[in-house]
């Protein structure tokens, strides 16, 4: 993991799941991880814990809708660490719903998080990484990037868009190193906003067969720490437990 040492590594959505578990992954292997999220109590809390197990952490308030709290929470990085070697666009949100219930609120917030959130997270870091000569950008899709149920159809469009955009910016860097990260079913409070009691429904039984985060983090970490001129693309990660289902 030597190629994980040292490294600056911010994280979006950092408070609870996959985000907090990466950090602390990262930054038990010698990762310097910068945490963004709108919670900063939990970020506070989870900074103390790192620091107190002898890592390097620091956090910074965050909601990645917002494209100038994106810009301040990497600004803040650069000048508290000096660059930014990883952007992990990580803050996500899955209020699932048939089309018929018409949630257009639920949509707007699915398209500002998932999709505005990820384009601000990188336009807040290509500027900096192109001017150092290098970086990578971690953009979380999920499975459902790669398949569409019923009740899932505008959040999975929304993961589509993120491994669309991943693919992109991968064809257009010859500096930069670019991974998209689908996880199933994780445990984590994704989904905890669902108003809809059938997609509510649906969400607990995949529960049943979900992935741990550390799991989610790991195999971040395994991204990351692979030599310099290694450009994983793609991880597509599922528990063993569902088989048979496209999540």
């Amino acid at each position: 993991m030597k190629n994980v040492e040292n490294k600056i590594i911010l994280i979006t959505g950092a408070s609870s799941g996959i985000g907090e578990a990466t950090a602390r992954v990262l930054a038990k292997n010698g990762a310097i991880v910068v945490l963004g999220a709108r919670r900063t109590d939990r970020l506070e809390s989870i900074v103390r814990d790192i620091q107190q197990a002898g890592g390097q952490a620091a956090y910074h308030e965050l909601d990645v809708a917002n494209s100038d709290q994106v810009n301040a929470f990497v600004t803040f990085a650069k000048d508290t660490f000096g660059r930014v070697d990883v952007m992990f666009n990580n803050a996500g949100i899955m209020p699932l719903a048939p089309m018929r219930a018409l949630k257009t609120d639920e949509w707007n917030s699915i398209i500002d998080i998932n999709i505005k959130g990820v384009l601000n997270g990188i336009a807040a870091v290509l500027p900096i990484m192109d001017q150092q000569g290098s970086g990578h950008i971690i953009n979380t899709a999920s499975t459902g990037a790669q398949a569409v149920a019923s009740s899932c159809a505008v959040y999975c469009a929304s993961k589509y868009a993120v491994r669309a955009i991943s693919e992109g910016l991968r064809q257009e860097s010859n500096n930069l190193r670019v991974t998209v990260l689908s996880p199933g079913v994780t445990t984590t409070e994704l989904g905890h906003d669902i108003t809809d009691e059938t997609a509510a429904s649906l969400v607990e039984q995949l529960r049943t067969m979900s992935l741990d985060a550390e799991a989610v983090a790991n195999a971040v970490l395994y991204a990351i720490s692979q030599p310099d001129n290694v450009d994983v693309n793609e991880l597509v990660i599922r528990s063993v437990s569902s088989y048979g289902h496209a999540f």
